[in-house]
């Protein structure tokens, strides 16, 4: 799983599983049990975060009437991640990931739990709300590490890219089921039952972990306890330049191409005077091409830094085309090429980390990758906003879409330098092609022309 002393001069990992494509089907990991029970967990448990987090939204704006509110609930589930994402990384390096998950899995019931309770006895506040938030927040901090390395104890480094794209598809066929869901259960019961169906939905994923047959699981030894384990994720990552730069390239993407609560609202309702139905359809339609990328990506079965520069400037190249769409159904048709190559981005980000970590690091390295992922939409928001009210939509999504693509010419650019690389254009077979080559076999070439 290591990439050896000679990663830091690489400019793609160069592990086994990478190096030698592995052709597989696209649901080729779930031939494994333990895996198995692991996604049918999720499949539930997802479905129900998705409802909370709608009922959660509604029940707020009910209560108080103020979308500032909304986003303060919003603010407070991910505050925890800025703050302690690091520490939740060091945590899971040291502890067992299965019992760490039936912790967290636990814990996120119980909140589940406490406001259906609230809520269908009447007695729901606002605080309690936010108490609630920022309580699963902060048992996100050691859950999302947990759960995106424990998948490679699980499948192994053969089927990691995968699980990690099904574990993907499995969150977006969730977000397309969750918000319907919950929206018929608050119009028909009330808010109360669908905090309640999150809550009890935790029971599959804690089934699933319980019935794991733990003689099954890749071993890996887990870090002892010891001063500067923080430290020494970061000099880790630092002295990897295909880790650090694909953090800072999922960076760039998040907080400057994600920003689509900002933009598609405007664009529903400033640009196309549509509505509410005209939002929804921008969102599912992009909730279908991210479904799509999640598995194409689990088909391809590898995870190489040329298709993850690719997905990046091919993402911020069609949300400039977006921004300049001059009617309603073109601008809903490129929503799901935007998902399918977001999803793209963050599929092979997500995988390639993984698999160029050694396996005592990937807690602190996936916690970096996250904080960085999740806390890049929070700060780059206001930045959108603050452009869209300034120079309008069209401008802000075409700023954004042209900082990813930028960001990734760049970062390729520098790899290519580190990996002793130079850009070729040419032609092959009549059509253009563009890539990477070594220096040394330019160099070796020119010498053997002079010999001759």
């Amino acid at each position: 799983m290591s990439t050896g002393s000679g990663a830091a001069s690489a400019p793609a990992p160069t592990t086994p599983s990478t190096a030698v494509p592995r052709k597989s089907s696209m649901f080729s990991s779930l031939k494994v049990r333990n895996y198995r029970l692991f996604f049918l967990g999720q499949v539930v448990s997802n479905t129900g975060t998705w409802m909370q987090r709608i009922a959660q939204d509604w029940l707020v704006l009910t209560l108080t009437g103020s979308s500032a509110a909304v986003g303060i609930t919003t603010a407070l589930q991910f505050l925890p991640m800025l703050l302690f994402g690091l520490y939740g990384g060091v945590l899971v390096d040291r502890l067992p990931k299965r019992r760490t998950l039936l912790v967290t899995q636990s814990a996120m019931a119980v909140t589940g739990l406490v406001l259906a309770f609230l809520t269908l006895t009447g007695h729901v506040q606002v605080w309690h709300v936010y108490l609630a938030a920022f309580a699963v927040g902060l048992a996100t901090v050691v859950d999302n590490p947990a759960r995106q390395s424990f998948v490679s104890e699980m499948v192994g480094p053969d089927q990691l890219q995968n699980a990690v794209s099904l574990n993907s598809a499995n969150f977006q066929s969730a977000r397309l089921i969750g918000p319907a869901v919950a929206g018929l259960m608050i119009t028909g019961v009330g808010t109360g039952w669908a905090f309640l169906a999150n809550g009890l939905s935790f029971v599959a994923p804690i089934t699933g972990l319980l019935l794991m047959r733990a003689r099954e699981l890749h071993a890996v030894e887990r870090a002892p306890r010891g001063k500067g384990q923080l430290r020494e994720g970061l000099r880790y990552v630092a002295g990897r330049p295909e880790l650090i730069w694909t953090i800072v390239l999922a960076g760039f993407v998040s907080t400057f191409g994600f920003n689509f609560p900002v933009y598609l609202s405007a664009f529903a309702d400033d640009v196309f005077h549509a509505g509410a139905g005209s939002y929804s359809l921008f969102n599912t339609l992009m909730a279908v091409g991210s479904l799509a990328g999640a598995l194409l990506a689990a088909r391809r079965g590898t995870a190489r830094m040329r298709v993850l520069i690719a997905g990046a400037v091919a993402f911020g190249t069609m949300e400039i085309v977006a921004a300049f769409a001059p009617s309603l159904w073109l601008f809903a048709l490129l929503m799901a090429p935007i998902g399918m190559f977001g999803m793209t981005v963050n599929v092979t980000a997500n995988s390639s980390i993984q698999m160029a970590t050694d396996p005592g690091m990937r807690g602190r390295v996936m916690a970096l990758y996250m904080m960085v992922f999740m806390g890049g939409a929070p700060l780059g928001a206001p930045i959108a906003g603050w452009i869209t009210d300034t120079y309008g939509v069209r401008a802000g999504l075409a700023v954004g879409g042209a900082i990813t693509a930028v960001a990734a010419v760049t970062i390729a650019l520098a790899l290519a330098r580190v990996g002793g690389l130079r850009l070729s254009v040419g032609w092959n077979h009549g059509h253009p092609q563009v890539r990477f080559v070594p220096r040394e076999r330019e160099r070796e070439a020119e010498r053997l022309a002079t010999v001759a």
